[in-house]
């Protein structure tokens, strides 16, 4: 939603030059601060019957949209080029946290400097990664709250279950430090898109064998992708792909990447927009040494959901799922013999907008979890550990949150 960001005084804003006159054509300062109350109720259920809850409520934040203060600035050199900053810090309102020791302000959103003009933009630094986007965007919860498409849970985070079966998180899901992107210009009669690599910043060694054997030291955090799309007049429709190396063990000469593609559409009939996507996430195990399974686990995920304005609000609903693939076959000795694990989940809201900055919100979720898929709307984890004799499988998970978004 737009607003009109507010003016950086001459004497804050020389807190961010080095040297030299003051030369920014225009610098904004920014933010949104989201608080909310929510609710989370965790199941899990033993072959018994025995049901095992663990539940938690909290004051939280970023239930609607990441709180966050920012500071942005645009130079014009001439000729058509511009050059800009952007710092963008995450604030956990909650409890005033969302700055480094000492006070300095931990711009781990977004830090980035580029130069922009008629042929595009270079940005380098810290930004999303082409690949979330597509998440985020045709999402009706624009991947925040208790309503976050399984698509971005299942991507982003690392889960209890999943990890035995080999999957790991993802730490460049979001966004990926020491990167160079660049974005087409905005005058292509619809199309856009962004291309980005991320350097691992690794010490390389010659020869090899005095390199030393430190796990993720070498090629993990490198991140590779891109994302092209079309919109014009209610049509908005783009196609990622990306490899996040995730791991490697240099001495065993294995390399663990998960390599990504989704696509994702949208559609704004005026009444209502409908929104569609759907993603596939593969492990990939490079070995030097032996050769490596032909079937790694992987996830598939897609979403429909839908905007609806109601007067000064607007309604939102998504229905997701994942499933999991080849996750079976890691722990059997005769794989196919279980299902592959599977999470199905239902999201509903409200946001009334009392003014152009303030909002109102209430969101409800829940995820039905099958064959050992283990994904949570948030809270604590599930119980899984034995009682009487049987162990608890995750079954459901539960919550809300109901809170206030302002802008600034």
């Amino acid at each position: 939603m737009a607003h009109a960001p507010a003016r950086i005084p001459a004497t804050f804003a020389a807190l961010f030059v080095a040297g030299g006159a003051w030369a920014q054509s225009s610098v904004t300062v920014f933010g949104v601060l989201d608080a909310t109350v929510s609710s989370y109720s965790n199941k899990s259920e033993t072959p018994l019957g025995l049901s095992v809850t663990t539940s938690s409520t909290v004051q939280n934040s970023s239930g609607y949209a990441g709180s966050r203060l920012g500071f942005r600035g645009t130079e014009d050199l001439g000729g058509g080029i511009a050059a800009g900053f952007w710092l963008e810090a995450g604030l956990a309102n909650d409890t005033g946290g969302g700055f480094a020791p000492g006070g300095v302000i931990a711009f781990n959103r977004r830090s980035t400097v580029s130069l922009s003009g008629t042929l595009g933009e270079i940005r380098v630094g810290r930004d999303y990664t082409p690949t979330f986007w597509n998440d985020a965007v045709f999402d009706p919860f624009t991947s925040n709250g208790v309503g976050i498409n399984l698509i971005a849970t299942a991507s982003g985070f690392n889960t209890p279950g999943q990890a035995a079966n080999g999957f790991q998180a993802n730490p460049a899901y979001v966004r990926a430090s020491n990167s160079v992107g660049y974005f087409l210009p905005p005058n292509l009669g619809g199309f856009y898109g962004q291309v980005m690599y991320a350097f691992n910043e690794a010490i390389k060694y010659e020869p090899g064998v005095t390199t030393p054997n430190v796990a993720n030291s070498q090629r993990a955090g490198r991140y590779v992708g891109g994302r092209f799309g079309y919109a014009k007049g209610g049509l908005d429709i783009a196609l990622a792909a990306a490899r996040s190396t995730i791991g490697d063990q240099f001495a065993q000469g294995t390399t663990t990447s998960l390599d990504i593609w989704n696509l994702g559409a949208s559609y704004d009939f005026g009444v209502a927009k409908l929104m569609a996507e759907y993603s596939h996430n593969k492990l990939r195990i490079d070995s030097s040494a032996a050769p490596v399974s032909t079937a790694p686990p992987g996830a598939n995920g897609a979403l429909v959901g839908i905007h609806v304005p109601v007067g000064p609000g607007l309604i939102r609903a998504v229905y997701t799922q994942v499933k999991y693939n080849n996750v079976a076959a890691l722990a059997q000795v005769v794989p196919g013999l279980s299902r592959d694990p599977k999470s199905e989940k239902f999201a509903l809201g409200y946001v009334h907008n009392l003014s152009a900055r303030t909002a109102l919100y209430a969101t409800a979720a829940r995820i039905n979890n099958k064959n050992g898929a283990d994904l949570t709307v948030g809270g604590p984890s599930f119980y899984t550990k034995p009682v009487n004799g049987s162990t608890p499988v995750p079954q459901s998970s539960t919550g809300y949150d109901i809170g206030i978004r302002h802008l600034f």
